[in-house]
């Protein structure tokens, strides 16, 4: 359904792109045509993957190590970006999240959170607008959000409270924006596995069990369905799509709100401790 040459005109910049749905994402928009940019804090994972996605030369994909969660460096990045020439296409996709009983998290937990979450989406997106609207130029920008945002979710506190602030600020600069031609969406994602987020989130096979049991498909979603749908919305065949928060998790939203409410209580005193975040040595 999607013409090869589909986004033969965008040049795309996707935060948190070197793994994950971000890489898929990437991989994706890259066979469709675009030029894309991906940034994260990790350099050594960025270079890899924009190698193997650039294959020879034969598609144009720049990696830039970026820590959203600083706005200088968040500008400045866009700045070398415009260098070349602007974007069409922002995908403020960097996240980070883990699933801990709230009254165990610290101050700096939080922060970790909604730094990467919530700042990092908003340093980026007011970075393209202030330039978009400075020079009289269209753009779109997608987040990735999740589907407990508008009604919270246990165990998950921080990015729940995060992922509701990116999406009022998705529908706040669509009326804001969207006589200027910028347009704002986002996606809510289910259960999809990618490597290392996945496994933080559901640490034991009965888990996905579980998950699978509340899925009204019973299934997991996929990285690639994940990226058609991103396609689709930041192409120009979406054009009318503005401030909208697309759900796409096979109908699990609609069984009980809250993803990780039911499943966090399942878990024992010993499961919690195995689960907290070890520092890096």
């Amino acid at each position: 359904m999607f013409r090869n040459d589909l986004l033969a005109t965008k040049r795309i910049l996707i935060t948190g792109g070197g793994t994950g749905l971000g890489r898929a994402m990437a991989q994706r928009f890259l066979e469709l045509g675009a030029k894309v940019y991906i940034c994260g804090r990790r350099e050594d994972v960025l270079k890899k993957t924009a190698d193997e996605l650039g294959e020879g030369g034969k598609n144009f994909v720049r990696a830039i190590a970026c820590d959203v969660r600083n706005l200088q460096a968040v500008e400045a990045m866009i700045d070398a970006i415009w260098k070349d020439a602007p974007l069409d296409i922002l995908v403020n996709n960097a996240a980070g999240n883990f699933i801990a009983p709230t009254e165990s998290l610290s101050p700096r937990a939080f922060d970790s959170v909604m730094g990467i979450v919530l700042m990092g989406t908003l340093h980026c997106t007011m970075a393209c607008g202030r330039k978009w609207l400075k020079g009289g130029q269209k753009g779109t920008v997608l987040s990735i959000s999740a589907t407990y945002a508008p009604v919270g979710s246990a165990y998950v506190v921080p990015s729940a409270m995060s992922k509701a602030g990116v999406e009022a600020l998705m529908r706040s600069l669509a009326i804001e924006w969207g006589n200027r031609g910028i347009r704002m969406n986002a996606i809510a994602p289910g259960p999809i596995p990618t490597q290392g987020a996945f496994s933080r989130l559901l640490p034991r096979a009965e888990f996905e069990k579980f998950v699978l049991e509340h899925n009204p498909l019973h299934r997991f979603g996929t990285a690639e369905e994940l990226a058609n749908l991103a396609a689709f919305l930041v192409s120009d065949g979406a054009g009318y799509i503005n401030g909208e928060v697309v759900r796409m998790d096979g109908g699990e939203f609609l069984q009980g709100a809250g993803e990780f409410t039911t499943l966090g209580r399942l878990l024992t005193n010993e499961d919690w401790e195995a689960m907290k975040p070890r520092k890096k040595s």
